[in-house]
């Protein structure tokens, strides 16, 4: 059974006021569907492969049971972001930053506010989501590391490898890889460690929990799990790699669940106390009926599937 979702977010994000996906429901549970726009449909196919194993063949056994997780800030002022990092019990938040609203001087008022509300003792990370050319990432990194009284890392400033590499050599402030690795062509053969201190790691653009181990595995650099703004069926998903890994050195970017207004579960994992707990399966839907997408969005999502499960 494949139930197609559209939940509205509580604030514009990647340029998206709606998140929708595909939830598919198999013999070892539920999977989620959910690649943005953007993606081409072989772009999407790991995502696939990604709720599938979810859904058909399960999880590997978690080495912990609970997982610290950031909260997120999104474009937002000053205010807003102090009020939500004040409310979600995490130690640690990501700010998002370069974004085409944003100057900045806004973006280091907003870095600011959030250093206001975690206090000295708090980690702050910002991710600029591959916006910046070389120069302007040095500048607005140092910008932004004394607005913050310190940064944690800095995510993708830059589009490419070599880019982010000439970066990370005149900046103090570690830098991570996210972009690079997980829209890479063979993100197993991404030679990261010269030019990141951390590799993000997302599950559905991986194409599965086991697959993004393999990727964390190859990387041979400290790992933070990240989420793709799921409902908690996905979350699931990343919880059970954040689990699986090794070693977790890092807060993980799974506290996204409250960038939605909604969600399909009644059992929504949001954070208590900045962690949230690994579970063995997805949590069940049992209140999707209340973010069922229309008509056109439904037929729109449920020929992608089609077309992405013909590849």
């Amino acid at each position: 059974m494949d139930f197609v979702y559209a939940i509205p977010m509580r604030n514009r994000f990647r340029g998206i006021t709606l998140r929708e996906g595909v939830l598919l429901r198999g013999a070892a549970g539920w999977g989620e569907f959910c690649p943005f726009a953007d993606y081409s449909d072989a772009e999407s196919a790991p995502w696939l492969a990604a709720a599938v194993e979810a859904s058909e063949v399960g999880w590997p056994a978690p080495v912990r049971d609970r997982v610290e997780v950031n909260t997120t800030v999104p474009v937002v002022a000053p205010e807003r972001a102090r009020e939500l990092v004040a409310a979600s019990g995490c130690r640690t938040a990501k700010v998002k930053v370069a974004d085409p609203r944003s100057s900045i001087v806004d973006d280091c008022d907003r870095v600011a506010a959030v250093r206001d509300a975690l206090g000295p003792a708090g980690a702050i990370r910002v991710d600029a989501n591959t916006a910046w050319d070389v120069d302007t990432a040095v500048k607005a990194i140092r910008e932004l590391e004394r607005a913050a009284g310190g940064l944690e890392y800095v995510e993708q400033p830059c589009p490419s490898v070599e880019e982010l590499a000439a970066v990370r050599r005149q900046v103090d402030v570690r830098i991570a890889a996210d972009e690079s690795i997980r829209r890479a062509e063979d993100p197993l053969k991404v030679a990261v460690a010269g030019a990141a201190d951390v590799a993000v790691i997302k599950v559905s653009p991986l194409g599965g929990v086991r697959r993004a181990l393999e990727v964390a595995e190859a990387c041979g650099l400290p790992c933070v799990v990240s989420s793709a703004v799921e409902t908690s069926v996905g979350l699931a998903a990343g919880l059970a790699l954040a689990g699986a890994l090794p070693t977790l050195d890092f807060a993980c970017g799974l506290g996204t669940r409250s960038l939605l207004t909604g969600d399909v579960t009644s059992a929504s994992l949001s954070p208590v106390d900045g962690y949230l707990p690994v579970l063995r399966t997805a949590p069940e839907p049992d209140v999707a009926q209340g973010f069922a997408a229309d008509d056109a969005t439904h037929a729109a999502w449920l020929d992608r599937l089609a077309r992405v499960r013909a590849l």
